[in-house]
């Protein structure tokens, strides 16, 4: 499982010109889901992500996560963070799994980060097509592999 975190001002979903998504500050996560992926990968992510202190303190350091300054999420699947581009130009995502497995994993993502926020996470809907508008703060923007846990 992949996911990009981005810290944002302020970040939006629009689905066939209706917004579905819309968040002041806090986190825009992209995740990409692979047919290896478990409930264990997202026990990981969902700690790291509610953790990880890329907010700013009175001291302007990061030292504060999502969780701290009770910021707002949305995440979008993304099935292209799995794109393999080693072999011609065109993207293969072999990798990606497909969506009767992707979207339990997906949801229930949705719902560990729920629970560990107290509070509801605002979607993209799986596989539709989506215009995702943010203002990346900083930018800050990490990405992290539960398969590569460094």
């Amino acid at each position: 499982m992949k996911v990009v975190l981005q810290r944002v001002s302020s970040a939006s979903v629009t689905i066939e010109n209706k917004i579905v998504a819309d968040i002041q500050k806090g986190l825009l996560i992209l995740i990409g889901i692979e047919a290896a992926d478990l409930q264990k990968d997202i026990d990981w992510l969902v700690g790291k992500i509610t953790k990880i202190r890329i907010f700013e303190d009175e001291s302007q350091v990061m030292n504060l996560s999502v969780k701290d300054i009770n910021g707002d999420i949305i995440v979008v699947s993304q099935f292209t963070l799995h794109a393999a581009t080693k072999k011609g130009n065109r993207p293969s995502y072999i990798k990606a799994a497909k969506p009767d497995f992707a979207i339990p994993l997906y949801e229930s993502f949705v719902q560990q980060l729920e629970k560990e926020l107290a509070k509801k996470i605002q979607t993209g809907v799986f596989g539709a097509d989506m215009k995702v508008n943010l203002l990346n703060d900083g930018p800050v923007t990490i990405i992290i592999d539960s398969k590569n846990r460094e």
